[in-house]
C-alpha cells in the first residue's frame, strides 16, 4: 500500500526575525499547517520539499497579531448603527470582508473584543482558516444595563448574572471575556469617566474567566476603573488612557503596579493619517494621550498593539501597519515593536508558543517582507507573501 506524503514546504530568506531575535539567513519547514523545523545553518532542504527562496534581501517573520479588533463593525461614520441594527447576514458579511482585508496586511491572528450575537464564532465556523486570521473571540462585551456597547447584547449586573455571562461565553466557545469597566465614547449616553463595575464585580469576572480557562480583558478609560482592573487581575487592560475631566492624568503608581505584575497593556494605536485639522480640545487630548503612551512604553510595561479597527473611518480594517509605525514614533525600538506584535502579543491573547514565533510545533502563520523592518519599521507594508496555516494567501 502506498502512503501519501503531505506536502513539505521549505521557505528561505536572507533574514529571519523569529519572534525574539534577528537571524541571518534561515529556512522554515512547514507541513500540515505547522512549522516542523527552523534552520539557520544553511543546510539543504529535504529532497521532497517544495522550496521557495524569497532572496537575500527578504525577511521571514511570524504572522502579526492585532490584540483588539471589531470585525463586525464596518469602519464607517455609522459603524454603531450598522452593527446594532443590520441583519445577521449583512453583519456577518462585513466581518468576512474585514477578516480578509486584515489577513492581507500580514495580520494572521486577531483578538475580537466586541461582536453582536457571537457572530465572530459563526465567522470562525463558516470561513476556512486560510481565508481569515485566527480569531480569538470575546463575543458581546459584558456591560451594564444601558452601558457602553449595550446594543451588542452583553448586559449583565449582579453576581449571578455575571457568573452566567462568563459561563455562556465559555460554553459557546469564546476564548476571552471582555468587560466594559468604564463607559466609552461610541455609546450615546455613556461616559468614559464613569466606572461601570466595582472591584468585587471585576474580581468575580476575572476569577470566573480564569477558572473556566479563558483570559480576561477590560476596557478602561477612567483612572478609578484602571486601578480596580489592575487589582482584579485582568490579563490585559484595553486603552489604559487615564481619562479625567481635565484631559489625561497618568498615575505613575498604577503604571508601576502594571509593570510589577506583568499585566499586558493593549494600547490603542494605529489610524489613517489625515491632514484635516482636529478641534482644539480633541487635538489637545490626543497629544496628551500620545505622550502618555510614550511614557508607558518607556516604563517597561508589557505593551501590545490593538487597533480597535472597525469603529470609525480613520480606523478601518487593515490599519495595523500604521499601529506599528506609531509605536516606533512613540519611542519603542523597532525590534521591540516586532516583539510586541508577535511573541508578546501571543502571550497577551493566550496563544504563547502557538502564535507569534518561528519555532517547531508553532502554527505556520508567516509573513515575508521585501526589506528590513529593523532598519525601518515601515517595511511591514512591503509584503511579498503571507502564509496562514501553511497556505500562501498573498
Amino acid at each position: 500500500m502506498t502512503v501519501m506524503r503531505s506536502e513539505l514546504l521549505a521557505l528561505r530568506a536572507g533574514h529571519v526575525f523569529d519572534g525574539v531575535d534577528v537571524r541571518q539567513s534561515g529556512m522554515v519547514l512547514v507541513e500540515d499547517g505547522v512549522i516542523r523545523d527552523v534552520d539557520f545553518t544553511g543546510a539543504a532542504a529535504p529532497g521532497h520539499a517544495v522550496v521557495t527562496d524569497f532572496g537575500p534581501d527578504a525577511w521571514l517573520l511570524p504572522g502579526l497579531i492585532d490584540a483588539h479588533v471589531h470585525l463586525c463593525w464596518d469602519g464607517t461614520t455609522d459603524a454603531v448603527a450598522h452593527v446594532a441594527s443590520d441583519d445577521h447576514e449583512t453583519v456577518l458579511e462585513t466581518a468576512r470582508a474585514a477578516a480578509a482585508t486584515t489577513l492581507a496586511t500580514g495580520v494572521t491572528t486577531v483578538r475580537d473584543l466586541g461582536d453582536r450575537d457571537y457572530l465572530t464564532l459563526a465567522l470562525r465556523d463558516k470561513v476556512p482558516p486560510t481565508q481569515r486570521p485566527d480569531i480569538i473571540a470575546a463575543g458581546p462585551p459584558v456591560t451594564t444595563h444601558g452601558g457602553h456597547c449595550h446594543f451588542l447584547g452583553g448586559e449583565a449586573e449582579g453576581a449571578d448574572a455575571l457568573r452566567a455571562a462568563v459561563r455562556e461565553r465559555a460554553e459557546r466557545g469564546c476564548d476571552v471575556v471582555k468587560v466594559m469597566a468604564s463607559g466609552g465614547t461610541m455609546t450615546p449616553g455613556s461616559n468614559s469617566l464613569h466606572q461601570q463595575y466595582d472591584l468585587s464585580d471585576l474580581q468575580l469576572i476575572a476569577g470566573e474567566a480564569h477558572r473556566r480557562g479563558l483570559t480576561a480583558a477590560a476596557h478602561a478609560h477612567a483612572v478609578p476603573a484602571i486601578a480596580d482592573v489592575i487589582e482584579a487581575g485582568f490579563d490585559t487592560i484595553e486603552h489604559f488612557s487615564f481619562m479625567t475631566s481635565d484631559g489625561v492624568g497618568l498615575r505613575q503608581d498604577l503604571v508601576d503596579e502594571v509593570v510589577r505584575r506583568g499585566t499586558f497593556v493593549s494600547v490603542t494605536v494605529g489610524m489613517l493619517p489625515s491632514n484635516a485639522p482636529l478641534p482644539p480640545p480633541v487635538a489637545a487630548r490626543i497629544t496628551e494621550f500620545w505622550d502618555l503612551v510614550a511614557k508607558v512604553i518607556a516604563s517597561g510595561a508589557r505593551v501590545v498593539p490593538g487597533t480597535d479597527s472597525g469603529i470609525a473611518p480613520d480606523k478601518p480594517h487593515g490599519v495595523y501597519p500604521h499601529a506599528l509605525l506609531q509605536l516606533a514614533e512613540l519611542g519603542m525600538p523597532t525590534r521591540d515593536v516586532l516583539r510586541s506584535a508577535t511573541t508578546e502579543a501571543a502571550k497577551a491573547v493566550g496563544r504563547a508558543g502557538r502564535k507569534g514565533a518561528l519555532r517547531p510545533c508553532a502554527d505556520a502563520d508567516l509573513l515575508v517582507l521585501g526589506s528590513s523592518p529593523v532598519d525601518d519599521i515601515s517595511a511591514v507594508t512591503d509584503i511579498h507573501a503571507v502564509y496562514r496555516a501553511g497556505h500562501r494567501v498573498r
